[in-house]
């Protein structure tokens, strides 16, 4: 059995703090230890990414590790091989001298094997009277044995957000065919509605998504295309629920005009309260409810709110909503105000009408007027918070661009 020591590096290679910490771990490796070295080797390709290691690194950690004569990388055996850098170069495809000592070194940065140093700096082995080896002197395997069980984890995590990018491009794909088409159709159905604001919208969600270069900033496009979609889809909805009831009113007025006039009496109210007392309140009709939108989106178009949370963070929904009543009393507005929004819209979605309020407080002479007519226009399916957030994205998206 090989004991691992601290050992420095030949020549002008600093030691450091790191190398040390790596040399500690692997001298405790659990006795009897054993792993295939082909699977280590498997893990640290897939986690190569986390490791910050690139293809070059890899292919002469592959030749190191043929220099092991067993499959097993075992904790009762020599682990320390030393081919010379000749045969390093051949194994490794037949890398330059240069360009295998740079990655012999990031393979050591990455914790992957150690320097076992001999006196004068070359490589060898010394063989006791029994043939077996006594001291070695080189690349020390030790850590990829010690490291077994993490670098399968990362190769693990590697392969999950692979997979997670995967589903959220493909989820792209089909929002932004989804919005594309939806648009075709109303424009070719000559629906109302401001189409083109939603077609700068995807056009803009288009040109992000190609410069998205990490699961976050997809996730952002997504969010933004589902956004789009949904408020695509409420147009759509709200232009045929106003034809369908265009369509009952006329088949109403057509049916009285051609109804018996004996039979108007049934349509008569039957008390004076019934015939329009002004002191019977009329019940709210039940609008359907707008779902909430995401939180990133909508941290993205109003910013300010942030500033009122506990801490100066919002990141959940519960938040949002208590920094929505510290605004809704600085700005003035009524707690029944409020309290109708909540109510219409739903706490959530009051909560981002809220925060909506705020980003435009300077151009609102009457905050708690405007929320009123909000909830009155969503109570009448006249009004959707979807136009609001993405015309504030817009507006902020200059000042993104600049801080980028």
């Amino acid at each position: 059995m090989q004991t691992e020591n601290v050992t420095t590096p030949f020549g002008r290679r600093p030691m450091t703090l790191a190398l040390v910490k790596g040399q500690l771990a692997t001298a405790n490796i659990k006795a009897g230890k054993t792993v295939d070295k082909w699977k280590v080797y498997r893990s640290a390709c897939e986690a190569r990414a986390l490791l910050g290691l690139r293809d070059r690194a890899l292919a002469v950690l592959n030749a190191l590790l043929s220099f092991y004569p067993e499959q097993e990388l075992s904790e009762d055996r020599n682990l320390v091989v030393f081919p010379s850098n000749a045969q390093l170069a051949i194994r490794s495809n037949g890398i330059a001298g240069t360009t295998l000592r740079e990655n012999l070194a990031l393979l050591v940065d990455a914790g992957l094997i150690h320097r076992n140093d001999s006196p004068n700096g070359k490589r060898y082995a010394r063989k006791g009277s029994d043939g077996e080896i006594e001291t070695a002197y080189g690349f020390s395997l030790a850590p990829l044995l010690a490291r077994a069980e993490e670098l399968a984890l990362m190769a693990h995590q590697v392969a999950e957000e692979s997979r997670h990018l995967r589903i959220t491009k493909e989820r792209i794909t089909i929002a932004r065919r989804n919005v594309r088409k939806l648009i075709t159709a109303a424009v070719e159905e000559g629906l109302p509605g401001n189409w083109q604001a939603v077609e700068d919208a995807l056009i803009g969600a288009i040109a992000r998504v190609k410069l998205a270069k990490t699961v976050a900033a997809f996730e952002a496009c997504l969010n933004e295309l589902n956004l789009l979609n949904e408020e695509a889809v409420n147009l759509l909805e709200m232009q045929l629920n106003s034809r369908n009831s265009d369509a009952n009113a006329n088949e109403i007025r057509h049916h009285i005009q051609n109804s018996n006039t004996e039979s108007l009496n049934e349509l008569e109210p039957r008390s004076e309260k019934e015939q329009g007392d002004p002191m019977v309140v009329k019940p709210k009709r039940n609008a359907e409810p707008i779902k909430a939108f995401p939180l990133g989106m909508v941290l993205r178009a109003c910013p300010q709110i942030s500033d009122y949370a506990v801490g100066g963070t919002i990141s959940h929904w519960r938040e949002l909503m208590a920094a929505a009543v510290v605004v809704r009393t600085m700005l003035g507005v009524s707690p029944s105000a409020y309290q109708d929004a909540c109510e219409t819209m739903g706490p959530e979605n009051a909560a981002v009408a809220m925060a909506c309020v705020l980003e435009r407080a300077g151009h609102i002479t009457s905050p708690g007027g405007y929320l009123r007519d909000l909830t009155r226009r969503t109570e009448e399916g006249k009004f959707s918070l979807g136009p609001m957030l993405m015309a504030l994205l817009r507006a902020h998206e200059p000042q993104r661009r600049q801080l980028a």
